[in-house]
């Protein structure tokens, strides 16, 4: 059973302590894949871990239940910042049982997360000590399939090979700084995971072009866009291409 070391302090602090403690001492970086993680300075306004081989960031979120479409994060100004300018850590979301049992572990590798994945949250109320701050939710539902990795899944560890291939089979997003272009390829590539199938033809995705339009209301040729980053996947070894517009995923 994964289950957190248990500390005697305040409930709520007790369960952000156990969780970043058992982090840090049963998961590996899973863009590297060593046991690598330590916790961040209180300095950095949203990171709670690095990996100390490959630098990669990491913030942590925590909740007593399974992870479902809302994910509640940290301040909405910071994090829509980083979002916008890539350089927001990768996402954990980590769901446990009463009893402290680890039940999920899902990453969001940070080159997945777009605006539309970020919910603003009222503000705190005149009273609170706060006043006026603004938190906000992920929400899980906006990030493509392939960009939520699961590492715990029904309280059983995934094989780290399988997690490891996973980051870097889509490690290849980090490299589109522009937002736009970001929008575009994570579009289309939730659009492919949405079929649900591992073949699939040009026809097939041709179906999301009603919901790509309203994303992207200024681009004329939607199509010819879908076409465009069908070859960026295929380019990428994210897709193969065969004869007659048909596609797989690797």
């Amino acid at each position: 059973m994964i289950q957190f070391a248990r500390r005697r302090i305040r409930a709520k602090a007790t369960i952000r302590v156990m969780s970043e403690l058992w982090l840090s001492s049963n998961q590996y970086c899973p863009a590297c894949g060593t046991f690598s993680l330590k916790s961040c300075s209180h300095n950095l306004p949203v990171a709670d871990f690095f990996c100390g081989s490959c630098e990669e960031q990491y913030e942590l979120k925590s909740q007593c239940r399974k992870i479902a479409r809302v994910v509640a994060d940290d301040a909405y100004s910071t994090m829509l910042a980083g979002i916008t300018s890539n350089s927001a850590p990768n996402f954990f979301s980590l769901a446990y049982t009463r009893d402290l049992s680890v039940i999920q572990l899902q990453l969001a590798p940070k080159h997945f997360l777009l605006p539309v994945a970020i919910q603003r949250r009222s503000p705190l109320g005149p009273h609170a000590r706060r006043a006026g701050w603004e938190g906000c939710n992920i929400i899980m539902d906006a990030i493509a399939p392939s960009g939520r990795i699961a590492l715990v899944e029904e309280a059983q560890a995934r094989p780290k090979s399988e997690v490891v291939h996973a980051w870097r089979s889509t490690i290849f997003r980090r490299d589109k700084n522009d937002l736009r272009a970001r929008s575009w390829l994570l579009s289309v590539m939730r659009s492919v995971d949405t079929y649900g199938g591992r073949a699939f033809s040009l026809k097939e995705i041709y179906a999301f072009e009603g919901s790509l339009a309203e994303g992207f209301p200024s681009n004329r040729n939607v199509k010819a866009k879908i076409r465009q980053q069908l070859q960026i996947l295929r380019d990428q070894g994210y897709l193969e291409l065969f004869g007659g517009g048909c596609y797989q995923r690797l």
